[in-house]
């Protein structure tokens, strides 16, 4: 049984049990398929959501990232442009999806990065830009990458 444990972090925290086996069966699926989801990689780096969500079916429809040689890398993988700065992407041009994926720089709270939180305005406030994206688009699942000390910081 693959059952995997996802925290969901926007205005409340919880943790839910997901059995992949379950959202397979056609009476618990999400979707009408697995091919009719769509998608957005945020922080995309070389497209690590990007491979998990196109395998189960998903279409990527607006991928953002600024590092020259990550966007290289995306597009020669997945023929996708991620030079997006999500700084500059207007919330009425995120295309309509149903799951957003952010794997925003987590160096201002990890334990293992400087841990000034909110306080590095370079990095630290990157995660204003997801939930800025999560308000306006509102879609049904956001995935986001696991920062440990995340929600500890800053109180």
């Amino acid at each position: 049984m693959n059952i995997i444990n996802v925290k969901i972090i926007v205005f409340t925290l919880q943790t839910y049990d997901i059995d992949l086996e379950e959202i397979r069966k056609p009476t618990k699926r999400m979707w009408r398929s697995m091919n009719d989801f769509r998608f957005i990689d945020l922080f995309a780096g070389i497209g690590g959501f990007h491979q998990a969500m196109t395998n189960l079916g998903g279409e990527c429809v607006l991928a953002s990232e600024i590092d020259e040689y990550a966007i290289q890398t995306y597009r020669a993988n997945y023929g996708v442009d991620s030079a997006h700065d999500i700084r500059e992407i207007r919330n009425e041009d995120v295309p309509h999806h149903d799951v957003l994926c952010g794997g925003f720089p987590c160096q201002a709270f990890s334990k293992a990065g400087k841990r000034m939180g909110f306080a590095d305005e370079t990095k630290g406030t990157l995660f204003f830009q997801i939930t800025r994206i999560l308000k306006s688009a509102k879609p049904k699942f956001i995935i986001l990458e696991n920062v440990r000390n995340l929600l500890s910081h800053d109180n």
